[in-house]
């Protein structure tokens, strides 16, 4: 027996076009489904995503995630400390540069009293310089007696700065709006809260005179008529030491006002980050919500059981492959999935047509032996016909047999857990006992196979199911002198199991055929013996491994194709 050693897998055959529409041909009407859904995308516009719930959710997690950090914001009002700072500071060096003033009024040599005039008239002093707006000034004598202050006294106007623009606190309807809301909101909260008993600025500052006396600057803080004042008090020292305390007072309500100022700006910010977050917000979700109703609507269509929107053409998924993302996937997903769904029902309603085909032979064949039966008048042609009967009622219980493991099969797969195996032992252990079965129908049996093992990930059982089959195919293609040789290679990321045997050979046109189910070429003398599910169920176990298997006959030459075949040879490639 002549065996070849190298192996080619055969070429393969195209797998049949598939019925779900692919790509460019999406847009072409092709069915009701396709009508309906290209009618619910042109009627569908910007304002349809209200409709959405998916679109409702990532607009409003959008903006409530914008509301809390300018809510955050105001409410923790970092730049009102940040205001009352400077304001502070500003203050305390303005304090100082008017108490400076009064001293470089004072004489050097003699003696100065506030309180009666002598060496310094404090109101001329003050009435001549130039104060800003909302700054009020007290002169006190070292008895806290009020000397002079600006509001008994005509004072200059400050020079204003040159290239001052307009009032920066303008404000917006909006923003309007929104501080009322935020004033109303921060009302309530702070509702329970007593308000703070109101003192006149004037004793404020008077309260500052006893600390400024000691020679630094003091600065208080309190509450006005309006609102909060913010008080500054600077000694004046004169050659004889303190002669008097100069007090500074902010308008009430004065950094209420900048805050106010600042929190419209903030407003006026967030009004068009809301804008903007909306904008972008709608795009997202028509960009995930849209796609997402296009392929709920497709499979909602598919499965409605309503005459009137029930297609008479298959679910078409819309081919959204081309998006690098989630929804991208989805849609390969279901294509797939419907691709394989309708595979599926071809390959059961194809199934059914062959298993009533094949049981209605022998049915036929018994009906027509019972018929014949009645008409039989010797015993020796009534044990004919009950040795077809029963020859037939073997056929079709080992049919019914083979049909019910074949539809089993594929839920049987998916239910079974795959384990890791050693390919070369489970060999091992077939070979040596189709060995015993092949020399006692004097057929030599050759078992070639590596001595290291080889592990699989996989259902050991319906994979040696697979071994067995060819095994026992092979030998019962042959007769007494033939041979029959398993052998399995070891590649880089694959193994090959190889059963070939001496007899006659696969013809050419049945090559692609003997793996169809209830296909079977087999001599006359073994009609019926066989269902043709076995090759079948063998190639749909190695194909749920990943694996691939043909047929192939052994020649003598590869140049001469038309030369009678030495053999048929069966390969099994399995993945590692």
């Amino acid at each position: 027996m002549t065996l070849a050693s190298d192996i080619g897998p055969t070429q393969r055959r195209e797998p049949a076009e598939s019925q779900i529409v692919l790509g460019e041909d999406w847009d072409r009407p092709a069915g009701a489904v396709e009508v309906e859904l290209r009618d619910a995308r042109a009627r569908r516009g910007l304002m349809s995503l209200n409709r959405s719930p998916l679109a409702r959710k990532i607009i409003l997690f959008n903006l409530l995630a914008l509301v809390v950090l300018v809510a955050g914001v105001l409410f923790l009002n970092p730049f009102r400390d940040s205001l009352v700072y400077q304001r502070e500071q500003a203050l305390a060096v303005e304090a100082q540069l008017v108490a400076e003033i009064f001293e470089a009024s004072l004489p050097r040599t003699a003696p100065a009293n506030l309180l009666t005039g002598d060496g310094i008239d404090p109101v001329d002093v003050l009435g001549r310089i130039g104060l800003s707006d909302g700054v009020d000034v007290y002169v006190f004598a070292p008895n806290e007696t009020l000397v002079a202050s600006t509001g008994d006294t005509a004072t200059e106007a400050a020079t204003p700065l040159a290239g001052g623009g307009e009032d920066p606190g303008r404000s917006l309807v909006i923003t309007e709006f929104l501080n009322t809301v935020w004033d109303g909101i921060a009302g309530i909260l702070s509702s329970g809260s007593t308000p703070a008993e109101t003192v006149s600025t004037e004793d404020q500052a008077r309260a500052l005179v006893a600390d400024a006396l000691s020679g630094e600057t003091v600065l208080h803080g309190g509450n006005g008529t309006a609102g909060a004042i913010f008080l500054a008090a600077s000694p004046i020292e004169g050659a004889s030491g303190v002669v008097g305390v100069v007090a500074l007072a902010t308008a009430a309500g004065e950094i209420e006002q900048l805050v106010r100022a600042e929190r419209e700006q903030i407003l006026q910010m967030f009004f068009v980050a809301l804008l903007v977050s909306i904008g972008l917000s709608l795009v997202l979700a028509s960009t995930i919500a849209n796609p997402l109703s296009d392929l709920s609507a497709a499979a909602e269509l598919g499965r409605d059981k309503n005459a009137r929107k029930m297609s008479p053409t298959r679910v078409r998924i819309p081919d959204l492959t081309g998006r690098p993302d989630e929804i991208g996937r989805l849609s390969a997903a279901l294509r797939g999935m419907v691709a394989a769904l309708y595979d599926r029902i071809d390959g059961n309603e194809q199934f059914a047509a062959d298993v009533a085909h094949e049981v209605k032979n022998p049915l036929a064949s018994l009906r027509s032996a019972v018929g014949t039966m009645r008409l039989a008048r010797t015993d020796e042609q009534r044990t004919r016909l009950l040795d077809v009967i029963e020859h037939d009622v073997r056929r079709l219980d080992r049919l019914v047999s083979d049909i019910s493991n074949a539809s089993r099969l594929d839920s049987e797969l998916v239910k079974e857990e795959a384990d890791d195996f050693d390919l070369i032992h489970m060999l091992s252990n077939l070979t040596q006992y189709h060995a015993e079965e092949a020399q006692g129908q004097e057929i030599a049996f050759i078992s070639d196979l590596p001595g290291e093992p080889v592990r699989l990930h996989g259902l050991e059982g319906r994979l040696a199911q697979v071994f067995v089959n060819l095994i026992t195919n092979a030998i019962s293609f042959c007769e007494a002198g033939d041979a029959v040789r398993v052998w399995a290679r070891k590649r880089e990321n694959r193994v090959l199991v190889v059963v070939e045997d001496t007899g006659p050979g696969i013809p050419e046109e049945a090559l692609t055929k003997v793996f169809n189910r209830f296909y079977s070429e087999r001599p006359v003398q073994q009609f019926g013996d066989h269902s043709g599910l076995g090759l079948a169920i063998s190639k749909q176990i190695v194909e749920a491994h990943g694996g691939v298997i043909w047929a192939e006959n052994i020649r003598p030459t590869e140049a001469d194709i038309t030369s009678d075949p030495l053999g048929a040879r069966f390969v099994v490639g399995l993945p590692l």
